[in-house]
């Protein structure tokens, strides 16, 4: 099989749930959640907030690399911090053509760039020139703002400026995150750059995965919000590719799943707490909690029962009564 990637996913996935994530294991490679570039050189201290793993040789706990993605709308400016960027030394580093957020958008970032394949291409250059030869460049987009109109020319632009390789999210801005996403859209793309092409988008099962390779024709496949709602996605997908007859002990694999998971819970939970302000620290694991319930029914019923806590300590004693190990949730009060 191919590669298997873990999205970047703003507000969602950062270094403390990538941590997890990896540590279970079945991922070739990590992105990083974006950058934001505007306008002013970025200190070193920025790049590390954001992707931590610079400091560990640009890889999670696990051994997972680590690309770190930029995102801004002017090619001088991203070239000036790519090279800031490539002197820490991460393993690549990606460029975000397809945030559909609206702060984002305003400002002419992300997905908004599909309207003008030049300047991505510029970008792409400039970023390219600036960093050294070594050091992987590669972008990520959508099929467009509105339409697909210009999704090959974007992706075209994107190789001729010097990407090596393409992740294409199979929806356009205006779809958001709204199913299906289009696959065969994917597929054309990949057929009309030199360069390889990763297809991103509803892959929630082993069986969407295969689907997805067998529409797209592309060898890789990244995972964003699938990975969060069952963060053993990529094992079972590796597991699945091999035999595809374990369906049958799907439902025995989760309970042992939600049992391993249970620890990692409380580990993510004291991470968070080194993040983030205690006030916010509950409402992170509430989020996570809400795409777990998705696969997980013991996660529906830990998710009903923390919902309306605020505090950091009713929250512990929540998710020990719920089998989250005491000596793990020991480990934020000793921090």
């Amino acid at each position: 099989m191919g590669r298997l990637l873990l999205a970047p996913m703003e507000g969602l996935a950062d270094c403390v749930l990538r941590d997890v994530l990896t540590r279970i294991g079945g991922y070739d490679a990590a992105v990083s959640e974006f950058v934001r570039v505007s306008g002013s050189l970025l200190p070193p201290r920025t790049f590390r907030r954001i992707c931590p793993e610079l400091d560990n040789g640009s890889r999670t706990w696990a051994g997972t690399p680590v690309v770190v993605q930029l995102l801004g709308s002017d090619p001088v400016c991203m070239a000036e911090n790519a090279a800031q960027l490539a002197s820490l030394s991460p393993v690549g580093i990606d460029l975000n053509f397809g945030c559909p957020a609206p702060t984002v958008n305003r400002h002419g970032g992300g997905a908004m760039l599909l309207d003008d394949p030049a300047t991505m291409q510029r970008i792409v250059e400039a970023v390219r020139g600036a960093v050294p030869a070594a050091i992987p460049v590669s972008a990520k987009m959508r099929l467009g703002v509105r339409d697909t109109s210009k999704a090959i020319e974007c992706a075209q632009a994107l190789a001729h400026g010097g990407a090596g390789s393409l992740v294409v999210h199979a929806r356009t801005k205006e779809d958001g995150y709204r199913p299906p996403a289009h696959w065969e859209w994917v597929a054309r793309i990949r057929e009309s750059v030199p360069i390889p092409v990763t297809a991103n988008g509803e892959v929630w099962t082993p069986a969407d995965y295969v689907r997805c390779r067998q529409v797209t024709g592309c060898a890789d496949v990244m995972i964003g919000r699938g990975a969060v709602a069952d963060p053993f996605l990529a094992r079972r997908i590796r597991a699945y590719t091999s035999q595809p007859d374990l369906d049958a002990n799907m439902e025995t694999s989760r309970r042992d799943d939600w049992a391993a998971l249970l620890p990692l819970l409380g580990e993510f939970w004291c991470q968070v707490q080194g993040r983030v302000l205690p006030a916010h620290a509950p409402g992170r694991l509430k989020l996570w909690l809400n795409a777990l319930r998705t696969t997980f029914p013991e996660a529906q019923a830990l998710y009903a029962a923390v919902r309306p806590l605020r505090g950091i300590e009713e929250t512990e004693r929540m998710l020990a009564h719920h089998g989250v190990p005491e000596e793990r949730l020991l480990v934020a009060e000793a921090a």
